[in-house]
């Protein structure tokens, strides 16, 4: 019989941190080895569980006609009229409902504005290194992601001059991944209004992922960049998978933001493809006001002494013990992006790196590349497990890069 191959579409599409290396641990998984996984920010996974109230609203929720049938198809209006009310604590100007799309996480939404915006050779800036869902998006859509790098050696800021080279007469919008992931990087008020004024500049989209917005240490506060973009179009990208710990209730926004004048016929296609697939999960559309609304007790995990700022202090301080790696302590998020030095560490092909550290010390993580990272010299390490399972794993790290180094010693 003749094969059949998967699209075209997807020659250039990615996404590493459900890769191969993952595919290679569940077979050893099922082969009855215990795999540390640091892969993934699936919180559940590691013991943080939603806030009562919001599971509590749920149940009430579910026997209910709402809840079992189509709502709107950009949402109920309950929970779109609080992301308004989310969008002025954040002094967004000028949000009504109707700027407001609901999706089964902010990933649907995320491929729905490149799906309804991008036709084949339009270009849109994505930072290096980047959530891949990111990239792969442009590129399923049809259009073609340009790279912009970030500087590590300025706490991972988006370099300007950078981004300036890279835009020509088919550049149609910038990502902006602010906190960031991998990173974890913050990013201040003047590099933001500096990425405004390109955009402005420019006439390009803005595409702001600000899902970690609340998940931020050491007292730093987060600025929503579509704040200082009132004259620019901009799509900002929010949802409870990490702040409220409730990743798989696929509840996820979309606030379209700043000038629409001349966006009619984008919106039009938002419009579109919102009804196309009918609605977001109603039962996790019923979470979002409860969320929003109620005790913020992911400031309890943050502040200092708790859960998720104890762990990246202790993954931090671990991993910057271990010879040959450097790490821009995280700001914000749940990842680190550790360097490895290259003259200590000569990788030359990161995936076989990661899969040598899972087959020598049962750890999965995911190689800097996985993030369109330009080198093989960074990984990402989620520090969600609990202290003494964090420890253990970076430990292995530890233990793995001594045995690498001395194999590869000049």
């Amino acid at each position: 019989m003749k094969p059949i191959a998967k699209s075209s579409k997807l020659d250039n599409v990615c996404y590493d941190i459900r890769g191969p290396v993952l595919d290679k641990a569940k077979q050893m998984e099922d082969e009855g080895h215990k795999i540390i996984r640091l892969n993934i920010g699936n919180v559940a996974a590691f013991g943080l569980e939603p806030p009562d109230e919001i599971v509590q609203d749920m149940i009430r929720n579910l026997p209910t006609q709402v809840a079992a049938g189509y709502t709107d198809s950009k949402g109920l209006f309950a929970p779109r009229k609080a992301v308004v009310h989310y969008t002025q604590e954040k002094h967004i100007q000028g949000v009504t409902v109707d700027d407001v799309y609901l999706g089964n996480g902010a990933s649907e939404l995320i491929t729905m504005s490149m799906n309804a915006l991008l036709n084949a050779g339009d270009e849109i800036l994505v930072p290096a290194p980047d959530y891949p869902l990111w990239t792969a998006s442009v590129a399923l859509s049809g259009g073609t992601p340009v790279h912009y790098l970030c500087d590590e050696g300025a706490d991972w800021f988006p370099d300007l001059d950078d981004i300036r080279r890279k835009i020509t007469p088919n550049t149609r919008g910038i990502v902006i991944i602010n906190p960031n992931n991998p990173t974890g990087a913050l990013y201040s008020d003047a590099l933001l209004k500096d990425l405004v004024e390109i955009a402005r500049q420019h006439g390009l989209i803005i595409f702001a992922d600000e899902i970690y917005d609340k998940t931020l240490y050491d007292g730093h506060t987060h600025t929503s960049i579509a704040s200082l973009a009132g004259d620019v179009l901009c799509l900002s990208f929010n949802g409870l998978s990490k702040n409220y710990r409730s990743c798989g209730y696929r509840a996820g926004w979309m606030v379209v933001s700043g000038d629409k004048r001349h966006a009619r016929g984008y919106i039009e296609g938002l419009n579109m493809l919102a009804s196309m697939r009918l609605c977001a999960n109603t039962p996790g559309q019923l979470a979002i006001q409860t969320a929003l609304g109620g005790y913020q007790s992911i400031k309890d995990l943050v502040a200092p002494g708790g859960r998720l700022a104890r762990q990246r202090d202790l993954a931090y301080n671990l991993l910057t013990q271990i010879p040959g790696i450097s790490v821009v302590k995280p700001k914000g998020a749940l990842y680190m992006f550790p360097r490895l030095d290259p003259k200590m560490y000569p990788i030359a092909d990161d995936q076989q790196f990661a899969y040598e550290l899972l087959a020598e010390e049962k750890l999965l993580i995911v190689q800097g590349t996985g993030f369109n990272w330009p080198t093989p010299d960074h990984f990402r390490l989620v520090f969600l497990p609990n202290s003494d399972d964090l420890a253990e794993a970076i430990g292995r790290i530890d233990r793995f890069l001594s045995h690498y180094r001395k194999r590869h010693a000049v």
